[in-house]
């Protein structure tokens, strides 16, 4: 496997990473190919990084973005996507490792991601978190098989969560990492 950089004159790279977006997402962000093929298309715009990783034979495995805030100081991890049939091997965590890499290499000492919970898989999901918002956060569990555990594994910290912001009981959980000095 290697991770190199999503050219925009790469088309068929291009095509081939809206279809992991589509798929390792079960078209619930992205509900069609061209909301996909779009997204794609926006992350290769000025202060973004758009990453691949690319099996030996040239097809991607995973891609992985990310956007300049605060001046270069955080960078926003968004988004990460692994081929279905490819995930728990390994090629989401060399992502990310790549991905802190060159968001350290421009200056940043941050690196952060909002991971939602639109479907109930942890138990922020499903009910109402006002007023004792940090209270649910203390206590969050795992209900089925939810990312934040992943990005933990990797040294990322809940750092806060907006209730609601996909609709009633659908929060998203945000997380960070110092990454810099």
């Amino acid at each position: 496997m290697q991770i190199v950089n999503l050219h925009p004159d790469d088309r068929d790279l291009i095509e081939e990473t809206a279809r992991v977006l589509f798929d390792a997402f079960q078209q619930m962000s992205w509900p069609t190919m061209d909301d996909a093929r779009e997204e794609v298309l926006e992350l290769l715009g000025a202060d973004k990084i758009s990453r691949v990783a690319l099996d030996d034979e040239g097809h991607v495995l995973g891609w992985i973005g990310a956007i300049s805030h605060y001046g270069g100081n955080a960078w926003e991890l968004h988004p990460l996507a692994v081929r279905p049939d490819q995930q728990r091997s390994g090629i989401g965590r060399a992502l990310v490792q790549d991905l802190e890499a060159r968001v350290r290499e421009r200056g940043a000492i941050t690196l952060y991601l909002g991971t939602d919970d639109i479907n109930n898989q942890t138990s922020l999901g499903g009910v109402d978190l006002y007023p004792n918002v940090f209270e649910h956060i203390a206590h969050i569990q795992n209900l089925r098989n939810h990312p934040y555990e992943f990005y933990q594994r990797l040294g990322f910290a809940i750092v806060g969560v907006t209730p609601d912001a996909n609709g009633f009981g659908k929060p998203d959980i945000f997380m960070a990492k110092r990454i810099g000095p």
